[in-house]
């Protein structure tokens, strides 16, 4: 009678444990980088209120050959208030060939660890001549409540 090898079915306990470690490992990796993408895709709507202030200013600014005073006479919505948007915020530089500083606060229950609301901007530098107005996104300067630079669009990083 010949003995008959027995061929072992399924997994061993150290198998199953090895592969929940991996997952584990690979969870731990991926949910902070989760989190950051889905910030970094909610600040498209800041970026698109920003948008319509910009085409605002720059018709305004190739009608006239200088910048409005003031949101009011620009026509741009100062308080869209949505769920990630809290406020817009025009601020003119003097003189004909001034540029433009559009600077939008983003509500703090988006931003994870944020305290308050938190902000970013968009410069705009205008050229008297082909009455063009080129805009920069940029963190807001000022500090302390700008947007962390890995939550902005790319080309606002810089």
């Amino acid at each position: 009678m010949k003995m008959q090898k027995q061929v072992q079915q399924g997994f061993t306990l150290i198998e199953l444990m090895i592969v929940i470690a991996i997952v584990g490992i690979l969870a731990a990796i991926a949910l902070p980088a989760y989190q950051d993408y889905t910030v970094r895709a909610k600040m498209s709507e800041p970026l698109a209120v920003m948008a319509e202030a910009k085409t605002s200013l720059a018709e305004y600014y190739s009608a006239n050959g200088f910048m409005p005073a003031s949101e009011t006479i620009a026509g741009i919505n100062t308080n869209p208030n949505t769920e990630i948007v809290a406020s817009l915020d025009y601020t003119s530089s003097s003189g004909a060939t001034g540029g433009a500083l559009l600077t939008v606060s983003v509500k703090s229950a988006v931003i994870p660890g944020a305290t308050a609301n938190q902000t970013f901007q968009l410069s705009g530098t205008t050229d008297s001549i082909t009455r063009k107005v080129t805009w920069k996104c940029r963190p807001d300067p000022s500090g302390s409540n700008a947007v962390a630079a890995k939550y902005l669009p790319a080309n606002c990083r810089g």
